[in-house]
């Protein structure tokens, strides 16, 4: 059966651009189209969020902003987003269409996964996710649903950034977003807790669970069945489903699935490494081993696969669930009427037939006011956002209502765009209105201030007044600035910029001091001739072997030839002497053999040929062999002579 015959969408153009073709999916938070960017003649996929998320107005812009950011995930197993619009009821991410299939999919016809299969499919999936992470962001919805297997082969994460958008409204009202199956305990427990990078962790290592075994970890008939089981029971180990899988799989899904955040991977980089290290210890037929033969698609319920608002806390026991849900009640039978002879069954039935008498009474004045509320008394608001101020105001006037304008600052909406409306849309108003729109003034824009010759503390203040932050501080030697003072900003004074933005700061060290050479003098001598040049000395506390004198400077920091600011420190080194070092008997040697000798263990060398020179045999030296001398002296050998 077609199911996008009765999907409005279908054969529509979004934003004069997007042609809609077909119907892909449907999820708990959008839909998802086969459309054609007529502008560039190219396939895509097209997300349109369901009208009752749409018509808010502050989900709307935090959707936006994710989008925009989530764009900037250039990564080849990352679903690209190409563009982000807003038309009437209808607000869309435009992104890579991938022809292919989803894990999902491929569960439903082959079951569970040889091991080497279900790496390669999770394995490009942690590494998208590890990127997302590394750059600040969670998908907070990871399931077999989202992970889409090309024609080609290429694995690819889809819907990042919506889920995060829509936690940031969930939250505040108890709720969580996600899929039941894939939702680790720490968000059903605590919001805040619920909103890292361990929560995909998680999610991974159920995936990874179901591609081995065919099935989820916890199943039930209902989804807070499944909730309980996520915050009370572990994952189980997946041989004990497929037996013969490698324990070094159990470990892997283990850690990946720790019910406590804190002991598992930090992040998908770490489990990415883990998975890796996992196949590397493998052979190539624990890696191929067959999983027995899969069973049909799972009869668990559908809801619980799909993306859903959950009611935050989940019950504490099976019969704290029957009364935490919405349940059907069957009323008690009537009572039977009397058979005595007395009046009382008489006065029953009049008194029966009187409450249906006022029964149909108030069942006739509720239809009355259903009747007057929609016979035209109320009109509802439609939905603006997006929309020019034009063509905003003639949809209101159509509509029978009055419009008034305000206007406000947006990152998301185009300048002259409607980003606000109240009352909401689809709020129900009496008579004419008024609605008031608040169009976009777009960005704000600030002016930089000019912070030149300022104390850093007084410009970071200058920024913060102007709605502005101080971002990379670097210091610089410069003669015309006090020290502590700022001698230049990027962007300059008097650019315009958005407000937040980080402005980097160069300050000044004040003018440049030449440190002198002070080794080789001693200590109380070299502090003198370092506070002449207006520094200070600091010795280090454990001295050093050196070729100096003991109690002398062996060596600064910095050295001759650094520069220092005014007041600033030079580290001294002071030597505990040389290192004395035995002298090897090189007499009856060659003089090339004798000098090697000699160089090798840490002597200079210098060589007297005898007169006449007979040969090169040395026939002396200035230190006896066994003798020690300063590491670094100078040993003197001599020739054979008449």
């Amino acid at each position: 059966m077609d199911t996008t015959l009765n999907d409005p969408m279908v054969g529509q153009v979004v934003d004069g651009r997007y042609r809609v073709d077909a119907r892909i999916a449907v999820g708990g938070m959008a839909t998802v189209y086969r459309a054609l960017d007529t502008r560039l003649d190219r396939v895509l996929a097209l997300k349109v969020m369901h009208p009752a998320l749409a018509a808010d107005a502050g989900f709307v812009e935090r959707f936006i902003r994710e989008a925009k950011s989530v764009a900037r995930l250039a990564h080849p197993n990352v679903v690209a987003v190409f563009d982000q619009g807003a038309e009437g009821a209808y607000v869309y991410l435009a992104m890579e269409y991938v022809a292919g299939c989803t894990l999902r999919d491929v569960l439903r016809e082959r079951g569970a996964l040889q091991p080497r299969a279900a790496l390669d499919i999770v394995e490009p999936v942690l590494a998208a996710l590890g990127a997302a992470h590394r750059a600040g962001f969670v998908h907070r919805d990871m399931k077999p649903e989202n992970v889409l297997i090309g024609d080609d082969g290429r694995v690819k994460v889809a819907d990042f950034g919506l889920v995060r958008a829509v936690d940031d409204v969930t939250t505040s009202t108890g709720a969580v977003l996600g899929t039941v199956s894939y939702l680790a305990p720490e968000q059903l427990e605590d919001a805040a807790a619920g909103a890292g990078a361990g929560v995909d962790v998680y999610a991974c290592g159920v995936v990874l669970y179901e591609t081995l075994t065919g099935r989820k970890p916890h199943g039930g008939e209902t989804p807070a069945q499944v909730l309980y089981q996520h915050l009370n029971e572990d994952v189980p180990a997946p041989s004990a489903a497929v037996p013969g899988l490698a324990p070094e799989l159990d470990a892997l899904v283990a850690a990946a699935t720790a019910r406590d955040p804190r002991t598992r991977p930090r992040d998908a980089v770490e489990l990415l490494a883990l998975a890796h290290a996992t196949r590397a210890a493998l052979s190539d037929a624990q890696l191929d081993s067959l999983p027995p033969a899969a069973r049909a698609a799972s009869g668990t319920s559908g809801s619980e696969n799909r993306t859903s608002v959950i009611p935050r806390t989940a019950p504490a026991s099976r019969d704290a669930d029957r009364v935490a849900r919405t349940s059907r009640l069957d009323l008690p039978p009537a009572p039977p009427a009397a058979t005595g002879r007395g009046g009382r069954g008489g006065r029953f039935r009049r008194r029966r037939r009187a409450l249906a008498v006022l029964a149909a009474l108030v069942a006739v004045l509720i239809g009355v006011g259903v009747w007057y509320i929609d016979s035209g008394q109320f009109t509802r608001v439609p939905s603006l956002l997006g929309q020019s101020e034009q063509a905003a105001r003639k949809r209101l006037s159509d509509a029978g209502l009055d419009a008034r304008v305000d206007r406000g600052y947006s990152d998301a909406f185009d300048r002259g765009t409607v980003m606000r409306s109240d009352p909401a849309p689809e709020t129900r108003v009496r008579g004419s209105g008024p609605v008031t729109l608040t169009i976009s003034r777009g960005p704000r824009i600030v002016s930089v201030p000019r912070l030149a010759g300022l104390p850093l503390a007084d410009a970071k203040a200058a920024l913060a007044k102007a709605g502005l932050a101080a971002g990379l501080v670097t210091t610089s030697f410069d003669d015309g600035t006090d020290r502590g003072a700022v001698i230049s900003s990027d962007p300059g004074a008097g650019e315009r910029v958005r407000p937040g933005k980080g402005v980097a700061l160069k300050v000044s060290r004040g003018s440049a001091i030449d440190v002198p050479d002070v080794t080789g003098e001693d200590v109380d001598d070299a502090t003198s001739d370092l506070a002449d040049a207006g520094l200070k000395a600091k010795v280090a506390p454990a001295r050093v072997e050196s070729s100096e004198d003991a109690g002398d400077v062996a060596r600064q920091s910095p050295g001759e030839g650094g520069q220092l600011a005014e007041g600033d420190t030079v580290t001294l080194t002071v030597s505990k002497g040389p290192k004395m070092v035995t002298v090897p008997d090189v007499t009856g040697r060659s003089a090339d053999d004798a000098r090697e000798r000699l160089e090798d263990a840490g002597f200079k060398v210098k060589v007297k040929h005898s007169f006449p020179f007979i040969d090169d045999t040395i026939t002396d030296q200035s230190v006896d062999g066994g003798d020690k001398a300063p590491e670094g002296s100078t040993v003197t050998i001599k020739t054979d002579g008449l």
